[in-house]
């Protein structure tokens, strides 16, 4: 599985990652690297991966717009889903998730994060299109943050406290 920090705009996230001590000494164990979506790191475990974030909150509050976790090859979800299926294990995942956004990326940067457009309750299957420059995400998210109401880094951090 892999983690993918998605950086604020105009943040050189990989750069100021490596810049700090205290991100360095959290990162001592991983590879992250530098790709077109942001900075991705292979992890073992969603365990691990959710404590990679937890463990990196400073910087995801001020550096970073958004964290991904890849579930299976290629479908990628939300921290609060992440944490909502790690967590409680109420939540499980169908292959017909209803709840999703499409995030477009270029050069390491977010260009656009939509919701993924709903008919009859299904989503619409569009053309993820992926040019040498650009990527385009479809990601998996809890129901709130499919209808634009992105749960903010703090509110989440505030409550594990």
């Amino acid at each position: 599985m892999k983690v993918i920090f998605i950086p604020k705009s105009g943040v050189p996230l990989f750069e100021t990652l490596l810049a700090s001590e205290t991100s360095r000494d959290a990162l001592r164990f991983y590879r992250p690297v530098q790709t077109l979506s942001g900075v991705q790191i292979s992890m073992a475990t969603m365990g691990g991966a959710l404590s990679l974030a937890s463990d990196l909150r400073w910087y995801v509050r001020r550096y970073m717009y958004d964290v991904l976790f890849e579930l299976p090859e290629g479908v990628y979800c939300t921290r609060a889903l992440a944490k909502e299926l790690y967590f409680s294990r109420a939540t499980i995942l169908h292959t017909r998730w209803k709840f999703r956004r499409v995030y477009a990326m270029k050069d390491g940067q977010l260009l656009s994060d939509d919701p993924l457009p709903v008919i009859r309750g299904k989503p619409v299957p569009g053309p993820l299109r992926k040019d040498d420059d650009e990527v385009i995400l479809e990601v998996w998210c809890t129901e709130e943050e499919s209808y634009g109401q992105k749960t903010s880094v703090e509110e989440s951090d505030e409550e594990e406290e």
